[in-house]
């Protein structure tokens, strides 16, 4: 079975072909989208950011599963019925310490692996990988950390606000750790979408790599329409 991920350099709304093609691959099981938030002061009213592009398109039901008030058996229960995945953006590492540490991490990747997409945000993109790298301007003691990730793709690595953050150190930083791995810079408004842990299509501002030390800019040809 293929496997759907979409990486986000920024929060949301979704890119409009990726949302398209997002929601087509979740037509496949008649059941609702899961939306995985972690709360901080005024998140409700970010939750339309996320929803609206997928209810323009014929989504009928999104089950949101704000952490950590959520208990958790009710939020690995939603996942299971889920026929998409999206995790939302904010603090990279509450993100990782109410998912990647905890039983959701083990059902979000058996739902990847049975061709359930999902989609990640900025710190939902950051926690997809094996590794999961944060900048110095994503974490409060401001320096480069790396901690597990979700193992949705291995051999990856991500940086998000590419440009915006002016992050090209933070992703050479990341590189010389772990060289062997592919490495994206992935801007706002702007998703890499990879079918079955390869590169598939990107759409948006700008996705970059560092290679030979250099940056480059990242050309995916569209695999759908």
């Amino acid at each position: 079975m293929d496997k759907h991920l979409f990486l986000f350099g920024g929060g949301p709304p979704f890119t409009k072909r990726m949302a398209r093609k997002f929601v087509q691959e979740t037509t496949k099981k008649d059941a609702p989208i899961s939306l995985l938030v972690v709360e901080r002061e005024g998140w409700e009213q970010y939750i339309t950011n996320y929803t609206d592009s997928l209810f323009q398109l014929g989504v009928k039901d999104i089950q949101i599963a704000p952490l950590p008030s959520t208990p958790i058996n009710k939020v690995l229960k939603c996942i299971e019925n889920s026929s998409g995945i999206v995790i939302g953006g904010g603090d990279t590492n509450l993100y990782a310490d109410y998912i990647v540490d905890t039983p959701i991490a083990d059902v979000i990747k058996q739902k990847y692996e049975d061709s359930i997409p999902v989609a990640g945000f900025s710190a939902g993109a950051l926690i997809s990988p094996e590794e999961c790298i944060l900048s110095a301007k994503d974490n409060v003691l401001k320096e480069f950390q790396h901690r597990k990730g979700l193992g949705l793709v291995s051999d990856i690595l991500l940086a998000v606000h590419f440009t915006q953050w002016k992050d090209q150190n933070h992703l050479r930083e990341a590189v010389k750790k772990f060289n062997t791995h592919v490495n994206y810079g992935i801007d706002e408004k702007t998703c890499v979408y990879l079918l079955n842990g390869s590169l598939a299509d990107t759409e948006g501002y700008g996705v970059y790599s560092i290679i030979n030390d250099r940056v480059v800019k990242v050309h995916a040809n569209s695999s759908f329409n």
